[in-house]
């Protein structure tokens, strides 16, 4: 069985964990912070970062790696297609995604989410940044109704947790959500993606977690 390993707060371990659902593996899940000095923690994630997985082979870090495993390992119930190039079209967004938008957004967070505070320039260059490649992402995406097009795939689980992230710490931060400026409609999305099983019980353990004193 799959142990999944990390937290319900974390966007990129709702990734994973929303994949395990999708695909109906069955799994654990065990609670791991990140900066663990613990030394199972550091055999399966060498810099103590989550999530991971653990599998009967071993373990397993970084999403991506985690995500590609699950679909060669689990080929029921597949997120995607056979052909190489629609699958390498589909990655492409999950990397442009993970890349492009939420790793420079990140930069944010500290301000936006944790009471922090973020320099004058970090934020020009932030949105800057952001401006440019949410109009390249524009001309990626589909939405029709799903990211990639008629079928839910990996991006789309990728998107679910990560679209939003973005467009709440630009709103926190500018006063106006980014994505929606950019003329990304994203929320119709990802609200579709949200009646999902998997996105309701993704959000349902995440606002437990969250609400945990």
């Amino acid at each position: 069985m799959i142990t999944l390993c990390g937290f319900a707060v974390s966007n990129y371990f709702n990734i994973v964990k929303q994949v395990l659902l999708e695909k109906e593996i069955a799994f654990t899940e065990e609670h791991v912070t990140t900066g663990s000095k613990d030394a199972a923690v550091l055999a399966d994630s060498p810099l103590a970062k989550i999530p991971f997985i653990r599998t009967p082979q071993g373990g397993l870090c970084e999403s991506a790696v985690i995500l590609d495993y699950l679909e060669a390992q689990y080929p029921t119930h597949p997120l995607m297609p056979s052909d190489p190039f629609a699958a390498a079209k589909l990655r492409e967004l999950i990397t442009f995604i993970n890349l492009h938008l939420e790793l420079v957004a990140r930069e944010l967070y500290g301000q936006a989410f944790f009471g922090g505070t973020v320099s004058e320039a970090t934020q020009a260059s932030v949105r800057k940044r952001l401006e440019k490649n949410i109009a390249a992402f524009k001309r990626m995406v589909k939405f029709s109704p799903y990211i990639g097009g008629d079928t839910f795939t990996l991006a789309d689980c990728v998107a679910f947790s990560n679209l939003p992230l973005v467009g709440m710490a630009t709103r926190a931060i500018y006063g106006e959500d980014l994505l929606i400026a950019g003329g990304l409609d994203y929320k119709a999305y990802t609200k579709m993606l949200g009646e999902r099983a998997s996105s309701q019980k993704v959000n349902a353990d995440r606002k437990a977690a969250l609400t945990k004193p």
